[in-house]
């Protein structure tokens, strides 16, 4: 039997993630998706030598404090502290280790740190907001952060974005890569966010954290749980729905 069909043999069938999980393409509510999703059906193309050989996403590349938001300045960023963890997980439930996990935020105010953000809320010195990290053995990962602001935006009128965290996930190349929101229990700005509302109403919950109690740290921050599933029954929603090859 050849490497080839030893590896063939070796690996799960591929299995979709039901209809209703990731949100579609095209969702009218959110205004600027008529002016950047796809009119045409991908196509699959071969992988070639930068696709097999790199980049490589390795340990050496995540620094001691890229997953600490609260301590890459002299002084504090504004806001409240909170923990943000979890598990990334197959669609089996069994852990992903050494996944690439990223994410990036508004600040307390609701403001980026970029050159298109220019509402008028200030910008916080201390707070780059951007972080990564690898997950262990057991596919947990851990950020320590600001909780972010909500913030105005031009989708209708009176239009604001509940607070969220964006997260994206890597295997080993960025060829494999995932992205996503993460948002927190409760906030009032559901029901009125086309984004949050894009997805199937059976899979929004997979999008909001759990606050954690547990993992709240006396005199310091709030903790927040958040488990990403990659494919399945139970998969978190993803912003590209292409999961069909």
């Amino acid at each position: 039997m050849s490497a080839r069909e030893q590896r063939t043999r070796a690996s799960p069938p591929y299995r979709p993630d039901p209809d209703g999980t990731h949100p579609p393409l095209d969702s009218p509510g959110y205004r600027s998706t008529a002016l950047r999703h796809p009119v045409r059906r991908p196509l699959t193309l071969p992988q070639s030598v930068t696709e097999i050989t790199g980049p490589v996403l390795g340990e050496g590349r995540i620094g001691e404090r890229d997953n600490d938001l609260t301590v890459q300045h002299p002084g504090e960023p504004i806001g409240q502290r909170i923990v943000v963890h979890g598990r990334v997980l197959d669609g089996d439930g069994r852990a992903v280790p050494n996944s690439l996990v990223e994410i990036w935020q508004a600040n307390a105010g609701g403001r980026y740190r970029h050159d298109a953000d220019v509402w008028p809320c200030p910008l916080d010195p201390n707070f780059d907001g951007v972080g990564r990290t690898l997950t262990d053995e057991h596919g947990r990962y851990e950020f320590t952060t600001i909780k972010p602001g909500a913030y105005p935006w031009k989708n209708h009128h009176n239009a604001w974005r509940p607070a969220h965290i964006h997260f994206s996930l890597f295997g080993r190349s960025f060829t494999q890569r995932l992205v996503t929101q993460m948002y927190f229990p409760d906030d009032p700005l559901f029901d009125q966010d086309p984004i949050f509302n894009s997805v199937p109403e059976a899979a929004r919950s997979r999008l909001v954290s759990r606050f954690d109690m547990n993992r709240t740290t006396d005199h310091w921050a709030l903790g927040f749980e958040f488990d990403i599933v990659l494919r399945g029954r139970e998969a978190t929603p993803f912003e590209d729905d292409d999961h069909d090859h």
